[in-house]
């Protein structure tokens, strides 16, 4: 008999042990840790080590400095650039925290220490914040790093997809970063074509910035660009790049994946 209650004890021990874990830990959600860089106020950079290629224009819409920099497990050498994560963090974590879910787009690398842990989201300052409750943005920031978890879901940006010219273009080299991507958001492949030329590979120069060589007296302008992404979905932007095409300037297509995973 007492046996058979020590069991019943142990049975009832063990499941209450699994009612309080997913409890703490929302369905779909695994753990991570948390930090920020630069400052609280910071709308983070997509330019460490020249990481993603996207620099400042993570201040602006549609990004808003909703960005995060990982580590390798997320990074993935660059082709992790443009996924988007929900990440959220709970009382039991901290007490300052929402519990609420905020939505984030990898544009950087957070190389060196953030290896230390299976999954490290550096966040901009002003996403840290965003994971507080009202007026306790703060007091979060003070922690500096907490424990939060995280889950994968699609990028929804409102918009069609951005091509920025890279600045170290040229008439014999052309470069250009995916800005905006739905989806998946992550690219595995981009190609250029002129005219009704076959399409020419590009190569991932680094992280969302992809490159290749041209012939300016055969291949000329416009440029139309085809993008695979992760899974193997295309989309092709017609025509993107007009003529006389400037480095560092903008082109926003008028195409882009579906907004689902």
């Amino acid at each position: 008999m007492a046996a058979k209650c020590l069991f019943f004890w142990i049975t009832v021990a063990f499941y209450s042990y699994l009612v309080t874990f997913s409890s703490c830990q929302p369905r779909g959600f695994s753990p991570a840790v948390a930090t920020y860089y630069n400052d609280p106020t910071s709308p983070g950079s997509g330019n460490v080590l020249r990481a993603c290629g996207l620099e400042n224009d993570v201040a602006r819409a549609p990004y808003n400095a909703m960005i995060t920099a990982g580590n390798q497990a997320l990074f993935k050498q660059g082709a992790g650039c443009g996924a988007c994560y929900q990440v959220l963090c709970i009382q039991t974590q901290n007490s300052h925290c929402s519990g609420k879910p905020i939505t984030v787009i990898l544009t950087d690398e957070c190389p060196g220490t953030c290896n230390n842990d299976p999954i490290h989201f550096d966040l901009s300052g002003i996403a840290f914040g965003k994971l507080a409750k009202a007026g306790e943005a703060a007091q979060l920031h003070n922690a500096g790093r907490i424990s939060i978890f995280y889950r994968r879901v699609a990028c929804n940006f409102n918009s069609n997809i951005v091509f920025k010219v890279d600045k170290g273009s040229n008439p014999n080299f052309f470069a250009v970063a995916t800005e905006a991507v739905n989806g998946y958001g992550d690219i595995s492949l981009v190609e250029l074509q002129t005219g009704k030329d076959p399409f020419t590979p590009m190569t991932r120069n680094f992280g969302a910035v992809w490159s290749v060589g041209i012939q300016p007296n055969t291949q000329k302008p416009p440029f139309t660009l085809k993008l695979t992404s992760s899974t193997k979905k295309t989309v092709t932007a017609r025509n993107i790049i007009p003529v006389g095409w400037q480095p560092t300037k903008i082109y926003t297509s008028n195409v882009n994946f579906h907004n689902r995973l």
